[in-house]
């Protein structure tokens, strides 16, 4: 295929993911190598002080919930989920309560790569310890 097929594609990709993707476009094979160099060595460092830790826990966003036509795509609060997903970690979140505005708020398991049967286990053990899954928000 083609780099002009390619660029005639209709992926649906949503208009806000799409300039990040474009950012590489320009980028060479060389600088893509470096990078990947760069973030194995960001693994490594992020690994070995949690390396006796079977899981991490956050908050699955920087603030609640806010309308998508308000999210800045700059800075968007999703730094805990990108966080992950950059170091190549597994990650569940779980309903954890509500703002006094009624907005929810989630609880974010980070376990090691390719762990998802911990962040599962401790997933069910919130679960079965709290009532966040079973409560909506008022008026729902």
């Amino acid at each position: 295929m083609s780099a002009t097929s390619v660029d005639r594609l209709d992926l649906p990709v949503d208009e806000a993911v799409r300039p990040r993707i474009w950012l590489g476009k320009g980028l060479s094979a060389r600088d893509y190598l470096h990078a990947l160099a760069r973030r194995e060595a960001a693994k490594r460092e992020f690994a070995a002080p949690l390396g006796e830790v079977d899981a991490l826990l956050t908050p699955t966003t920087a603030t609640p919930a806010i309308p998508v036509n308000e999210i800045d795509q700059a800075g968007t609060p999703a730094m805990f989920t990108r966080m992950v997903n950059f170091l190549d970690l597994c990650a569940l979140s779980l309903p954890n309560g509500f703002t006094r505005s009624g907005l929810p708020t989630s609880l974010h398991i980070v376990c090691k790569s390719y762990d998802e049967a911990t962040a599962l286990r401790v997933g069910w053990a919130y679960e079965q310890a709290t009532e966040w899954q079973s409560r909506r928000p008022p008026g729902v």
